[in-house]
């Protein structure tokens, strides 16, 4: 289509003949083939099934009767598809000019390679999307995962997103680095004995950790005894 366009160009200002010295021929705007063409707006292609003359032919003109004949040809295909272009596509106006929208393409283009196969995800991978770590971090948007995600996270209302329940930014800290702590009684009678009321909320987590884990010891213990039974 560039080289088309291009010599299109040079022939309407060099090599066709001029009715004055100033100002080129108008040449037609219609195109009228034996065949017609066919086109494939979406790639700006237009396939001329009319065969060119023959060689001998082109052969038996001077240089410049043979470049004008090639031009003219190319200049013919440019034309047709412009006029198909103008009469079928939507043109609309916008600030920065006028925009064609094409068609979506219907040649089938060859590819060099096939088309890579996707890989199958590694176990680290499949184990990272399940706990939402990783690359598969951050906001939840939907999806598989995302049912499968939820079970460790929890939707942080401020900031509007999906957090972790507890661990590394977890929303059980969330409460230590408040600037304000709601105190029951039991937290007011410590705050009067000079226990700092983060600290308090911060050992109980720790505590709550130490009985899961002694409790995960004891029941593999039972369950080793039971295997041995």
């Amino acid at each position: 289509m560039t080289t088309t366009s291009t010599t299109m160009a040079e022939t309407s200002t060099a090599s066709l003949p001029t009715t004055s010295a100033s100002k080129p021929e108008r040449l037609p705007t219609t195109v009228d083939k034996p065949t017609p063409y066919t086109f494939d707006l979406g790639y700006l292609t237009a396939t001329d099934p009319n065969p060119l003359p023959s060689t001998s032919t082109l052969l038996s003109q001077s240089f410049t009767e043979r470049n004008t004949t090639l031009q003219t040809i190319a200049r013919e295909g440019a034309q047709s598809l412009l006029n198909t272009l103008l009469t079928t596509c939507t043109i609309t106006s916008t600030p920065d000019g006028l925009v064609m929208a094409l068609p979506p393409p219907t040649i089938a283009l060859p590819r060099w390679k096939p088309l890579p196969k996707p890989k199958a995800p590694t176990k680290w991978e499949l184990f990272a999307r399940k706990k939402g770590i990783g690359k598969f971090g951050g906001n939840l948007k939907g999806g598989a995962a995302l049912e499968d995600r939820k079970k460790n996270l929890v939707y942080d209302e401020e900031s509007g997103e999906w957090v972790k329940k507890w661990g590394y930014k977890g929303k059980n800290k969330q409460a230590e680095n408040e600037w304000l702590v709601e105190l029951d009684d039991d937290k007011q009678q410590k705050e009067k004995d000079g226990v700092n009321p983060r600290a308090v909320s911060r050992q109980e987590r720790v505590e709550k950790i130490k009985r899961q884990d002694r409790r995960q010891r004891n029941n593999e213990r039972r369950s080793r005894k039971g295997k041995a039974g």
